[in-house]
């Protein structure tokens, strides 16, 4: 019986095996799904925004260096005096003693240093500084002045004893705030006229405005008029002299050599 022999690699005939199966692919991981729902979609949105907004706020050299002033290296001290001693006087109470230069920052500084001072009205702010940032100086005034707080231009040593030292430009305005205002012999209050660093579209008005702030806040402090057409007169420190800042009701309580 003839045999063809042209293909045996394949047998066929009712006997012949299935063909061969493609090898099955293992089964795909897929990785959890997340999904975002729209309020989530919304918080990222407002999340981003406020960062933006913050970013391009602290981007301005102003509000740097109010961040640097309040929270990393503030421009004043203080410490606390238990008992300031004014030249023996019966004015042994605790005193505040702030020293440096008024920053931006300088009266929010200057709440949260009472706040753990525990002072309660009568006790005594010392001053000891060249000036600063006028409008915070004003401010600083004005929580003295709410606190009942006197006022005083000095440092203490560790017993407590108080000496001369000198306040200076914006730092008298905050001397200002206190009632009554103690005058330290050999303490020194300078006054010259405000000079506004950044530029003003109109420095005539400029000049006319900070002038009027100033008059209304001496007022309110009861000091003279007298003492804002001082500061008016002079681009340079002027040192008043005790008999004249006492004419100008800046000084209320002069007290005898330290």
């Amino acid at each position: 019986m003839p045999v063809d022999d042209r293909d045996q690699s394949r047998p066929t005939g009712p006997w012949s095996p299935p063909p061969p199966r493609a090898p099955s692919q293992p089964p795909r991981v897929q990785g959890p799904k997340w999904r975002l729902s729209g309020s989530a979609i919304i918080f990222i949105l407002l999340l981003a925004s406020v960062g933006i907004r913050a970013f391009k706020d602290l981007s301005q050299p102003e509000a740097w260096a109010y961040w640097k002033d309040q929270y990393f290296s503030p421009s004043l001290t203080a410490s606390v005096i238990a008992k300031a001693d004014f030249n023996g006087s019966d004015r042994g109470r605790p005193a505040l003693a702030i020293r440096g230069t008024i920053g931006p920052a300088a009266a929010s500084w200057l709440r949260s240093e009472l706040e753990q001072a525990h002072l309660v009205a009568g006790d005594t702010v010392l001053l000891s500084s060249p000036g600063g940032d006028l409008g915070q100086a004003i401010i600083m005034g004005e929580i003295i002045r709410a606190h009942g707080l006197a006022t005083a231009v000095g440092t203490a040593d560790d017993s407590g004893r108080v000496r001369r030292a000198y306040c200076a430009s914006a730092c008298v305005l905050v001397y200002a705030g206190g009632k009554p205002r103690y005058g330290v012999e050999g303490s020194l209050l300078g006054v010259h006229r405000f000079v506004n660093v950044s530029p003003v579209s109109d420095p005539v008005a400029d000049t006319q405005r900070t002038t009027g702030m100033l008059l209304g806040y001496m007022t309110k402090m009861g000091v003279s008029s007298s003492v804002v057409q001082a500061m008016s007169e002079t681009s340079e420190i002027r040192w008043l002299a005790p008999k004249d800042a006492l004419a100008m009701n800046l000084v209320t309580d002069a007290l005898g050599k330290p």
